[in-house]
């Protein structure tokens, strides 16, 4: 396009056109540039004023709004570019960023007044790096917390330091409480929520007497329900060996939770046989289990 774009040639259909001579405001008459993301930075900012004026304009939808509006987009995406140098180092996905950054730049671009005649990049920088920063504040957690916590986490470390800073000890929960006016109860809510953003591997080791051992080996425990299963599978064979009376028995007790003397009225029978009819299928049971243990 020529060392610059603001003296070369923008062309306009069939006809070239020098954009120093293009009207402020001519919805018919849309300078066209075939290459926006080419466009210098230094031109960019001049063309950036021109399709801004315009653009105020124009009734938004129309082909000639979208226009002006994606060119404006494309011409300055080399502020995006600019803004995701700062975060190169985070070793994330450099495409991601540019397009949480061009969201930044596209609301930049909508809410652009130029009657209050300020620079566009002092207004889209701000919104370009907003982006990215709240980007990497959703995405760095290794584990999902909502949004109210992460930022709780933030305040909670401010607080800590300066508090820190001023007692010459960290500070406790009430201290951080009255620091940022909220109830104790957020603030622990926000420590404990806080242990999300960094997690260990259960497959990581530890240094135990000089030993190498997996996390997993130091904080796992055993889970006494799991015993329950194993019961419970190995009894329902069982139970179904037992006549009917004797079954419906041990349901109304260990079931329903009745006592002898209920089921006996249940059953018609007395508590005296109610206890022993419980007792042998209680035992039957028993050896049951001993006999495949």
């Amino acid at each position: 396009m020529g060392a610059s774009v603001a003296t070369a040639v923008v062309n306009s259909e069939e006809t070239a056109v020098d954009v120093r001579s293009i009207p402020a405001a001519r919805p018919d008459d849309l300078p066209y540039i075939e290459e926006p993301q080419s466009v210098t930075p230094q031109d960019a900012r001049e063309l950036t004023q021109i399709f801004f004026r315009q653009l105020a304009t124009l009734e938004e939808g129309t082909h000639e709004y979208q226009y002006a509006r994606n060119t404006l987009i494309e011409m300055n995406l080399t502020l995006v570019r600019y803004a995701a140098r700062r975060f190169r180092h985070r070793g994330d996905d450099m495409e991601d960023i540019m397009q949480v950054g061009t969201i930044g730049l596209i609301k930049a671009i909508d809410r652009y007044d130029p009657s209050r005649e300020v620079e566009f990049t002092t207004l889209a920088i701000p919104y370009i790096t907003g982006e990215m920063k709240r980007f990497f504040r959703d995405t760095t957690w290794d584990v999902r917390v909502p949004r109210r916590l992460q930022e709780l986490r933030v305040d909670l470390a401010r607080a800590n330091e300066k508090l820190a800073s001023e007692l010459g000890r960290d500070p406790n929960v009430c201290e951080l409480a009255a620091e940022l006016d909220i109830s104790k109860e957020e603030v622990v809510e926000g420590q404990v929520a806080a242990n999300g953003y960094n997690a260990s591997s259960i497959d990581v080791t530890i240094n135990e007497d000089g030993n190498e051992t997996p996390l997993a080996d130091l904080i796992g425990e055993r889970d006494q329900d799991m015993d329950l299963v194993e019961d419970l599978h190995a009894l329902k064979p069982l139970l179904e060996q037992l006549e009917d009376r004797d079954r419906h028995i041990l349901e109304l007790r260990f079931g329903q939770e009745m006592t002898q003397s209920q089921i006996g009225s249940e059953l018609g029978i007395s508590q005296m046989h109610t206890s022993r009819l419980l007792s042998r299928a209680l035992t039957q049971l028993r050896a049951g289990l001993l006999s495949e243990g």
